[in-house]
């Protein structure tokens, strides 16, 4: 099956809801995965993305801050969430296709500014939420599941 995924930080999906209609009129992806949703579920706007043509949403926000949604086309056989590190951030969401493609959508934190985890706490979560990731990840990868990683990973090491 071919599939077409697109990705975005998009930075408050209610403030950038015509920066996602030119999205979809240009590249017309099956799957679009937000991240910094910025909004609880019950504001999440979902009635005008169905009508965008995605009425399969897996959404898990919380206000002004995180937050991930997978819109879709195509239904889902099955979806949720994940917490990482003992924290209900709201940085994953997942979906399994028909014939067992998982797709997920993460927001990694960023880290902050000081990348050293002995003087920056922030840093510290990121390093520890990456090695969980990494570690379920290595743990599920066998046959027959078959992923698709998405998201805002936050891994560049430098602002330019």
């Amino acid at each position: 099956m071919a599939l077409r995924i697109a990705t975005w930080n998009v930075n408050s999906v209610r403030l950038r809801l015509e920066n996602l209609r030119r999205l979809i009129a240009a590249a017309a992806p099956d799957i679009i995965c937000l991240q910094e949703t910025k909004v609880e579920d019950k504001d999440f706007p979902s009635a005008a993305v169905a009508e965008m043509g995605y009425p399969h949403q897996q959404i898990r926000g919380m206000k002004n801050y995180n937050g991930v949604a997978i819109l879709s086309r195509i239904p889902f056989a099955e979806a949720g969430t994940r917490d990482w590190c003992q924290r209900q951030d709201n940085r994953h969401v997942f979906v399994v296709l028909d014939g067992g493609i998982e797709i997920h959508n993460f927001y990694v934190p960023a880290g902050g500014d000081i990348p050293d985890p002995e003087q920056n706490d922030k840093f510290a979560h990121k390093l520890s939420f990456l090695d969980a990731m990494t570690s379920w990840f290595e743990a599920r990868r066998k046959e027959p599941n078959r992923f698709i990683l998405t998201g805002d990973l936050n891994i560049a090491p430098l602002d330019t």
